[in-house]
């Protein structure tokens, strides 16, 4: 449906749009199921926060484990698309385990910050799914950037998911190295957050068993 809408009506002529769109919504998924998993973590084992000590981090660590390996069938569709469409493999392929990575990496740090304030804050997950329902749209998942003026692209590249996207496509389907400054901010934003959720979790983690 979303193949049919934007290579269409919108007119997105984009090469191998179908691998694309595939790719992005691929990664996009990962990012989604991690948070929205990882958010319930904690507040999911009541009984284990409650009688077991031990570090719970390990959940939101699992939760991140298990969206990855909910994305090998995905991943697995993907790799049987790019042989249909014969695309062809490069060396530029050295970027994606980096690229991976960091996206793993920025999930994980984004859903233990989640996974704590969802203890405090209960709305904290329909605030979520809203937020991730027009961010979905306002990544460059469906759509290239070259659509929009430069004011516009310069925002939507804050997002460190709009560069993790953009990078993985240049390296897997164009062939094309991934850039540096992608590579650089990808890496920082990824450990800011992994830090930051980190710090957050392990400041709240104290009131986990009184407030569950």
């Amino acid at each position: 449906v979303l193949y049919l809408v934007f290579s269409n009506l919108m007119r997105v002529q984009v090469e191998y749009y179908q691998l694309f769109l595939l790719l992005g919504i691929i990664l996009w998924n990962f990012f989604s199921r991690s948070t929205s998993i990882g958010m319930f973590s904690i507040v999911g084992k009541p009984g284990m926060v409650k009688k077991i000590y031990f570090p719970r981090d390990i959940f939101v660590i699992s939760s991140c484990v298990t969206a990855l390996l909910m994305s090998l069938f995905e991943s697995v569709v993907f790799v049987i698309f790019m042989m249909i469409f014969r695309v062809p493999i490069s060396s530029n392929l050295v970027y994606v385990p980096f690229i991976l990575v960091m996206l793993f990496v920025f999930s994980l740090g984004v859903s233990m910050g989640l996974s704590a304030l969802n203890v405090y804050f209960r709305d904290m997950q329909f605030i979520w799914d809203v937020f991730m329902q027009a961010a979905f749209f306002g990544t460059p998942i469906l759509y290239t950037l070259d659509l929009f003026p430069d004011n516009l692209k310069t925002i939507a590249m804050l997002n460190p998911m709009a560069r993790i996207i953009i990078s993985a496509r240049d390296t897997i389907i164009y062939s094309t190295p991934a850039s540096t400054e992608n590579m650089i901010y990808i890496a920082v934003s990824a450990i800011f957050f992994l830090v930051l959720g980190y710090v957050v979790f392990m400041k709240l983690e104290p009131g986990f068993a009184e407030e569950i």
